[in-house]
């Protein structure tokens, strides 16, 4: 969920109106355009289908239009809510009134299932009137704050994009029933930490769109009763109070909303507590505990690698020790990395700094769409970096994607992300324009201080490094004080080599130096209105921590922002635990071809192990060398494996230094 910080005094940069930035062609326009015209839809069915979700039949049986009782998951109605933004965004994109007609659709029938108190969480509102034991906040794990959380964001979007109220009239009254509940928690001292706090941003969502100031109170008095939580654990950071955490902990999906939340309550407070605290929390993701794909919570299950080791800390998608990274288990939820998204985006507002940037842009490109296949009707819970032929035991989800997961957050969530990834491309602050996440595009800019213009960015990215800006139609609120503007040129943490070209004259050289800064342009509206830039973009190998022990002597290959990946029909060989990277070896971009979407491969050779007398069952053996041969192979996008079938996938390979 993007967020609108137009005014929050202690945000540096801010976005810009939903409809300034439209991809035009190339990489993030396919994605839009997959997104819309086959997420969306396949998702709609699944949440329609009584017999998959059952998620829109439950609202119906609340409202007293169908009969039945409650199937689905605790968290369907949330999830639907994400799904709804999704729809939302894209039909009012692409002109699809039809869809925004069924969107009123489904808001009135929410209207019509709430509650008059508010409450409004259709397993509970079943429950209660059937008598079958079940009751509203009596178990954190059902979910229902949650709910509220994706309500409330949903209903801002919507009155964000339409203007219309009836959305958002429906959270304001869950809202009041929020309320009446931590009221009653901060008077009582019965307070239980809501998992996957999502309501924290949409409070402040709730906030910032009607102004009304008694919002911002409440997801401030949430977030600091995490302190009077009794026997608090990791897995929901409240075992120590906020303003302590140092570390990234627990659950991933609850620790990475939690941040958010706290970034955006930071945003419109400014107390420099919880600024100091996510400073800290964050250096320990992006520092220790992140894969190169951006994917974030490598274990499935784990114990708190903190505190009291005699006290249950189960965790479930956790972070675990530093540097404790698995490939194959990998878990790397995708709604985990989607909060990392939203989080790191609350970060630069804050403090525009371009590793922020980096994380989003390292995020977006690989793991999270790596998690929808290229049809964009098949999804990924987990995120592993490799997959081998076979395993001797079970993982909890499926090693292939599939069509619909019982837990569903995810693809929604996925969804909602790539709907309203044109609102990355920017942000701005008083005569100057950020660069988000590079991709074709053309925008409507207002800046603060007066100016306005058209801004067409071409470029082939993110396999390509050329990017070309040009600006139309420059204007002043006053015509008479026409000053210069500036185009912050973000210069990726990649980047070794390149040059800016400004108005065809003047070359600003970047070396690794420049690399993750941001460049500062002056467009002077009299004699500038093109910048081009151009990043070199060779293949690298790219290696980790040594204590990462899962990678030690291996290297990945990356391009540009992209991580690559082979799989098994890339290359000639039994296993792809034969090969070994060559040190001297050239990776040529090739033109192919995946589910119909075009992308850049990469080519080269590499090391070919000779196998000779080796067991490939045996646990342990004699080390015999039989020498290596040379054979060629291919890479392609991370984001693009898993569509062509079960096979071995690899991101890390051993390196052959010789």
């Amino acid at each position: 969920m993007l967020t609108n910080t137009t005014k929050s005094p202690f945000s540096k940069v801010s976005p810009l109106p939903w409809n300034a930035v439209n991809w035009t062609r190339g990489f993030w326009a396919d994605a839009f355009t997959a997104c819309a015209g086959d997420t969306v839809p396949h998702l709609q069915s699944m949440f329609e289908a009584k017999d998959i979700s059952h998620v829109v039949e439950n609202f119906r049986i609340c409202a007293g239009e169908a009969e039945g009782t409650f199937d689905g998951t605790n968290f369907g109605d949330g999830d639907f809510y994400k799904w709804m933004e999704s729809a939302m965004y894209s039909a009012a994109k692409n002109g699809n009134q039809e869809l925004l007609d069924q969107l009123d659709d489904y808001i009135d029938l929410i209207g019509r299932a709430q509650l008059e108190d508010g409450y409004i969480s259709t397993k509970q509102i079943l429950g209660e009137r059937q008598n079958n034991g079940i009751a509203r906040l009596g178990d954190i794990n059902d979910f229902e704050v949650y709910n509220f959380g994706h309500l409330f964001t949903a209903a801002c979007l919507y009155k964000r994009i339409t203007g219309k109220e009836n959305f958002l009239e429906i959270a304001k009254k869950a809202a009041v029933y929020l309320d009446q509940m931590y009221q009653d928690n901060a008077k009582n001292g019965e307070v239980q930490t809501a998992v996957c706090p999502s309501h924290y941003m949409g409070l402040i969502e709730m906030y910032r769109t009607t102004g009304d100031k008694k919002y911002l109170e409440l997801a401030k008095l949430a977030i600091e009763l995490r302190d009077s939580v009794k026997d608090g654990t990791d897995d929901n950071q409240d075992r120590i109070p906020l303003k302590q955490h140092d570390k990234i902990l627990g659950h991933a999906v609850r620790s990475n909303y939690l941040y958010a939340g706290v970034a955006d309550l930071y945003a419109e407070t400014g107390e420099s507590e919880y600024k100091e605290m996510l400073d800290k929390v964050w250096r320990n993701l992006v520092d220790k505990k992140i894969y190169i794909t951006g994917g974030c919570g490598a274990l499935y299950n784990g114990t708190s690698p903190y505190g009291n080791f005699f006290i249950d800390q189960k965790i479930h998608q956790a972070y675990g020790y530093e540097y404790q990274l698995p490939n194959i288990t990998a878990y790397n939820e995708t709604c985990a990395s989607i909060g990392s998204v939203f989080w790191a985006y609350r970060m630069f507002q804050a403090d525009p700094k371009a590793e922020y940037f980096d994380i989003i842009e390292r995020t977006m490109l690989n793991v999270n769409l790596a998690a929808v296949s290229m049809d964009g009707k098949k999804y990924f819970y987990e995120n592993m970096l490799r997959r081998a032929k076979k395993l001797d035991y079970e993982l909890i989800w499926p090693l292939e994607r599939s069509e619909y997961i019982l837990s569903y957050c995810c693809p929604p969530n996925l969804a909602r992300t790539i709907a309203q990834s044109s609102e990355y491309a920017y942000t701005v602050s008083d005569d100057t324009l950020w660069m988000g996440m590079y991709g074709a595009s053309r925008s409507q800019i207002e800046l603060p201080c007066g100016a306005s213009f058209t801004l067409i960015q071409d470029t082939n990215y993110p396999y390509d490094g050329n990017i070309s800006f040009h600006i139309e139609d420059l204007k002043y609120a006053s015509p008479d004080h026409k000053t210069p503007i500036y185009l912050n040129v973000r210069i990726p943490g990649w980047v070794e080599n390149g040059t800016i070209t400004i108005g065809g004259e003047t070359n600003i050289c970047l070396t690794q130096n420049d690399s993750q800064t941001y460049k500062k342009i002056c467009i002077n509206p009299d004699t500038v209105s093109d910048v081009t830039v151009s990043f070199d973009m060779p293949a690298r190998l790219s290696t980790a921590h040594a204590l990462v022990e899962e990678t030690n002597n291996q290297a990945a290959l990356e391009r540009g922002p992209l991580v690559y990946c082979i799989e098994s029909p890339d290359a000639d060989v039994e296993t792809l635990d034969d090969l070994l990277w060559k040190l001297d070896a050239e990776f040529t971009p090739v033109a192919y071809t995946i589910g119909g979407r075009d992308l850049a491969a990469l080519e080269g050779d590499v090391y070919r192990i000779n196998r000779e007398e080796y067991n490939r069952d045996s646990l342990y053996q004699t080390l015999r060398y039989h020498g290596m041969s040379t054979t060629h192979i291919r890479l392609i996008p991370y984001f693009a494996w898993d569509n062509r079938g079960f096979g071995e996938m690899k991101i890390w390979m051993p390196v052959a230094y010789k």
